[in-house]
């Protein structure tokens, strides 16, 4: 299975086969590199194809580099996109910058420049994956506890910076209200009143969503999951997660990333 596929987009076959040949030895084998030889052929690949970087010439007859890009957006599909020209023409250049590309390359196109271009496209593409990734293990509860927390007092956000670091640890009421100085009963008090979470629903929801995070974007076992989140069983923590989110790690890992690449 491929990390991530590039799509090169150029009518001048000679150039578009050498940075296909250039990205293919570079690669060696770990993302896949497909080309089109105009923009109404990079079009139908975009619509078919989950696509993480493109890399397309901004002068083609027909539909151009940068109509591919208006469309891309239209369609709301979002590739890293890098721009390839023979022209140093500055308004095309600030129309691509308008249009989100990350990058203007000038031909001829240095070895290094391409692949140095391609690994920052790659790092981009990457940190949006983490976003999605983040989108989707949100808790709705969890949100609404941090926007309460910008108004929190002080013990119960240091509370929560030393809860959120000590995850993977046997964590008690008592130990983070002895880290913030504050009596047990005391502390479990002023948390529910300021997260409108207790200190117990707060902690293993921040597990869970750590849990998510972890089964989508790494191939750690579930074992080793459980036991990074806190968890002494891989047994209970197998139960719990089903309680909460209505089906085993496993299914829930198979279902989120159908289709994605793990990071």
């Amino acid at each position: 299975m491929y990390d991530k596929t590039i799509l090169v987009v150029d009518d001048e076959p000679r150039a578009r086969e050498g940075i296909k040949r250039a990205l293919e030895k570079w690669a060696s084998g770990k993302h896949r590199i497909m080309t089109a030889s105009n923009g109404k052929e990079a079009l139908t690949i975009l619509q078919q194809e989950k696509v993480h970087v493109l890399l397309t010439d901004i002068r083609m007859p027909e539909i151009t580099g940068l109509e591919v890009l208006e469309r891309m957006n239209e369609e709301e599909v979002s590739p890293v996109v890098i721009i390839i020209s023979a022209y140093p023409d500055f308004d095309y250049a600030q129309k691509a910058i308008g249009l989100g590309v990350l990058n203007y390359l000038l031909k001829p196109i240095k070895k290094s420049e391409l692949i140095d271009a391609i690994e920052k496209a790659i790092h981009v593409s990457n940190k949006k994956e983490r976003e999605r990734v983040i989108e989707k293990v949100i808790d709705d509860k969890l949100i609404n506890a941090f926007d309460q927390s910008s108004q929190t007092r002080e013990p119960v956000r240091e509370a929560i910076q030393f809860i959120d670091h000590h995850l993977k640890q046997d964590l008690s009421l008592k130990d983070v209200a002895e880290h913030v100085h504050l009596n047990p009963s005391y502390f479990s008090t002023l948390f529910k009143e300021q997260m409108k979470l207790t200190f117990s629903e707060y902690l293993t929801r921040r597990r869970m969503q750590r849990a998510k995070e972890l089964l989508i974007t790494t191939r750690m076992t579930v074992s080793e999951i459980a036991e990074e989140c806190g968890y002494k069983t891989t047994k209970y923590f197998i139960r719990l997660f089903k309680e909460m989110e209505g089906e085993t790690p496993n299914s829930y890992r198979k279902r989120q990333n159908k289709g994605v690449s793990i990071i």
